[in-house]
């Protein structure tokens, strides 16, 4: 009897049928519990702040010969500690980030794993495949379908197709709403779970693998990815035609890490705009040299029209040498550390290596040189990728940094090209900012030189650029990385009034808004949008706005609802700068200082004027000295702000 009793295990084994079972994994503080259930299918649910925030997540993987999560059969199981601490190269957020989590790693039949993570305020989990097939593997699918367990309301961007430069407005349904025949939405999602409680959804480490997106499904929601693309036509200037895909979503190693899924979890909003799980789930910094690097703020010329005007432009401006010099010289005097020449700079836009004749490049780069200002080009992804020597040829020219533009893809191919740019032009020394590209998602931990992306509907959009949309930002989009917005403009409309046309650019919101946001936001290239003319007539806010940090050594997000208005303070060395910001309801807020240090601050604000309600350029300056135990009170219109620098 005994020896058929082993016999009856030792096949349930081999078939799998023994190997289900619930395994709990706590974070450090006890407060998140993730549980793993490796029945029929592979998953799991997680519980925080007194409910259950995910009734069940279904996770899987069909690869080449091998459906991973189906029938799982477990193997081995380990659990493990890890408190560190995280400094990155470009502090966005903090200078120092603790990553303390408890850490479960599950080994199944079928040479592949899945390591989940419980944090105090997250749970993430990844594939990891030990296949060892000389060939590689395809993957056919991934499998990732959520049940949050309740009708919760959704926050996303529902572009039209996998071919988007994920710029759409945010839209919001309830689960029940989002229908399978929807629109999808990219990354990331915000879930309202009620109670004031939300969960942020991305990603962290995507590499060598497509970008996910997700799709409603009866109250539930499920992953979707754009395929591999095979075959391409001509597309023009900018990019190409996809004419045919695979049948799988990536073709790649068969040994090795997926990309983290996490769900950040927000006992309240104000918690979302100090997120760093991006950070906390990415491959470290894999560059020996970072010096080089050089974060700052950046005078763009495109939004203005490169035509500044006045007594002392005695040129006809343009794309042309003394207007580019003009840019410098404005930069210079503000301590701005870059200048970006856009479209324009180069005789062709699929020739990066002959600059418009009108313009001397070289003498452009000796001249921003001497000034101690760097140059930056912008390009197409697809005159980079037909001429991928051309970081060298930049750095043997001088110029220090690349705008990339029009992407609009995240497949396996393009989410390759990204980390094949950032690593060649780390090894020139080169910094790049993406356009038209996806969020954020941890390739600038490993690659710091990548500063900054856009992937948002910044100040370009004119009047479809409104605070009632870029309000998510700071609980949303900033909470994964950061985003190139491009803040700055000094002609400020309410949106019934407005009324914009290039080189006479102007903005939605207050003038104190548009200050506030180079508080709020956070980028590793800070654009100033306007022109430089624009800002000497307005010497006293250009002053402040260019002495706002691009890099911070704390953020405290003090008051705030996604949507509807942020109250946040970052602090620089012992400098505090603060920003409020609210869409299109006025309010008025009382801030006790108390995140101040001790002693005495001078405290220089930027405020809404009586008429900014109307006349959205009415501002007020002052100054004050101010201690922690002061309580400041803020009246903001709409769509207006508030921008203080405390310094002792």
């Amino acid at each position: 009897m005994k020896q058929l009793f082993m016999t009856l295990v030792a096949l349930f084994a081999i078939t799998g049928l023994v190997s289900a079972e619930k395994i709990e994994l706590k974070s450090p503080n006890g407060k998140v519990t993730i549980t793993v259930n490796t029945d029929e299918k592979l998953s799991f649910s997680v519980n925080a702040l007194g409910k259950t925030l995910i009734k069940e997540c279904v996770v899987g993987m069909d690869i080449t010969e091998l459906e991973c999560g189906v029938n799982p059969a477990l193997s081995s199981k380990k659990k493990n500690s890890v408190k560190e601490t995280i400094t990155p190269v470009v502090p966005l957020k903090f200078s120092t980030i603790p990553n303390e989590y408890n850490e479960l790693v599950l080994k199944f039949k079928g040479n592949y794993s899945v390591e989940f993570r419980a944090y105090d305020d997250g749970a993430a989990y990844r594939f990891v495949l030990n296949k060892k097939r000389f060939n590689g593997i395809d993957v056919k699918n991934e499998t990732m379908d959520v049940d949050f367990g309740g009708d919760y309301r959704v926050y996303m961007q529902q572009p039209g197709s996998f071919k988007t430069s994920f710029e759409e407005s945010y839209s919001n349904k309830l689960l029940s709403e989002w229908k399978s025949d929807d629109r999808f939405a990219s990354l990331p999602l915000l879930v309202d779970c009620g109670d004031g409680n939300k969960m942020l959804v991305s990603e962290s480490d995507l590499r060598d693998y497509p970008g996910m997106f997700l799709q409603g499904n009866g109250g539930k929601v499920t992953a979707t990815f754009p395929k591999v693309p095979i075959e391409f036509g001509d597309g023009g200037d900018r990019s190409v035609k996809i004419l045919q895909e695979a049948m799988y979503i990536a073709r790649t190693k068969s040994v090795r890490s997926f990309p983290w899924r996490y769900f950040f979890i927000a006992e309240k909003d104000t918690d979302l705009a100090e997120c760093t799980m991006t950070i906390r789930l990415a491959e470290p910094n894999c560059l020996d040299d970072t010096s080089w690097i050089k974060p700052g703020q950046v005078s763009w010329e495109w939004w203005n029209g490169a035509t500044p005007y006045g007594p002392d432009v005695n040129f006809v401006a343009g794309c042309n040498l003394e207007t580019y010099k003009y840019y410098v010289d404005f930069a210079a005097k503000y301590g701005i550390e870059y200048i970006l020449l856009d479209e324009g700079w180069a005789k062709s836009t699929r020739d990066p290596f002959t600059p418009n004749p009108k313009l001397d490049l070289h003498e452009l780069i000796k001249y921003a040189n001497s000034k101690n200002v760097k140059i930056m080009l912008w390009l197409t992804w697809l005159t980079v990728e037909n001429n991928f020597s051309l970081f060298k040829t930049f750095k043997d020219w001088g110029v220090a940094a690349v705008k990339i533009d029009f992407m609009d893809r995240s497949d396996q191919w393009m989410v390759n090209f990204y980390e094949r740019v950032v690593k060649e032009a780390a090894a020139n020394q080169l910094a790049i900012d993406f356009h038209g590209a996806y969020k954020p998602s941890g390739l600038e931990i490993t690659y710091p030189n990548l500063l900054t992306y856009e992937g948002v509907r910044g100040l370009e959009y004119m009047g479809g650029c409104q605070p009632k949309n870029s309000l998510f930002y700071p609980y949303i989009r900033n909470a994964v990385g950061p985003m190139d917005y491009t803040p700055g403009a000094m002609i400020s409309m309410q949106p019934e009034k407005y009324v914009s046309r290039r080189p006479n650019s102007a903005s939605i919101g207050t003038r104190a808004y548009q200050m506030a946001l180079f508080i709020a936001f956070e980028s590793g290239m800070q654009m100033l949008a306007d022109s430089p003319t624009q800002y000497y007539n307005n010497d006293n806010c250009t002053k402040f706005m260019a002495d706002v940090p691009v890099t911070w050594d704390e953020t405290r997000a003090l008051m705030g609802e996604a949507g509807q208005y942020a109250v946040i303070a970052k602090r620089k060395g012992n400098d505090w700068y603060l920003a409020a910001i609210t869409a299109e309801k006025e309010r008025e807020i009382e801030l006790p200082l108390d995140f101040l240090g001790n002693g005495s601050y001078n405290m220089h604000f930027f405020k809404d004027g009586p008429n900014a309600n109307s006349q959205a350029m009415d501002y007020r300056e002052g100054t004050e000295s101010v201690t922690s135990s002061k309580t400041l009170k803020i009246k903001l219109t709409r769509n207006g702000g508030y921008a203080a620098s405390f310094k002792k």
